[in-house]
């Protein structure tokens, strides 16, 4: 089931919007915002969305004011991180808050967990560094969310493969999609269809949440 009309979330840097899939009964709220390409629209965001609510868990989408304006380029982390505490002020505050999103909206996630009072963070493809960069390490982000994580990480993601995650980091998980990119797509060679790969992210995803969440 897709989304009714969005929500608009007004932010200093001007209008975002909140795409409302609601549990009937809801236990947890997942925050997601996407990154900085594909909008809010991305398989793995949209593939959550449809699954959690019979779960019992609401999903609301946040597309940022960079995005609804129609740029091509997002805007500063300072400007993802306020927009996003903007949106979370809309929710009502009545089951957990689980806060996330993919790339660089996984980033924010992670930097704003703290202040929100968020009880975890669903990391969609975390960029641990940028491409053939891993000296500029962003673990540093992860480490101060201090509340459990769920990364889900493509096997071959350019951005920070699985085997780079450190295995010291607290409170956290990780889920490998096998074969799978930066985007969560796998080739067409792989064993693993494209379906069944976005069927790990919504089966990790619901177990993590009702183990270090709900339960």
């Amino acid at each position: 089931m897709r989304s009714p009309v969005p929500r608009s979330i007004a932010t200093e840097y001007g209008e975002g919007r909140l795409h409302l899939h609601s549990a009937t009964s809801p236990v947890a709220t997942l925050l997601l915002s996407h990154g900085a390409g594909r909008g809010v629209d991305a398989p793995d965001l949209m593939a959550l969305a449809d699954a959690l609510p019979a779960q019992g868990v609401s999903v609301m989408l946040f597309e940022q004011p960079w995005h609804v304006a129609g740029r091509k380029v997002a805007t500063s982390p300072a400007t993802l991180d306020k927009a996003l505490v903007a949106a979370a002020t809309f929710l009502p505050g009545r089951t957990p808050l689980v806060i996330g999103g993919r790339s660089a909206g996984a980033r924010s996630a992670a930097r704003c967990a703290s202040s929100l009072g968020a009880r975890g963070v669903l990391a969609l493809s975390f960029p641990l560094h940028p491409p053939g960069h891993p000296e500029k390490s962003r673990v540093d982000e992860l480490r101060g969310a201090d509340v459990p994580i769920l990364v889900i990480q493509g096997e071959r993601d350019p951005m920070g493969r699985p085997v780079e995650f450190p295995g010291d980091l607290d409170q956290f998980d990780l889920t490998v999609i096998p074969d799978a990119d930066h985007g969560l797509k796998v080739p067409k060679r792989a064993l693993l269809s494209q379906e069944e790969a976005l069927a790990i992210v919504v089966e990790s995803t619901l177990e993590w949440l009702v183990r270090e969440i709900v339960g």
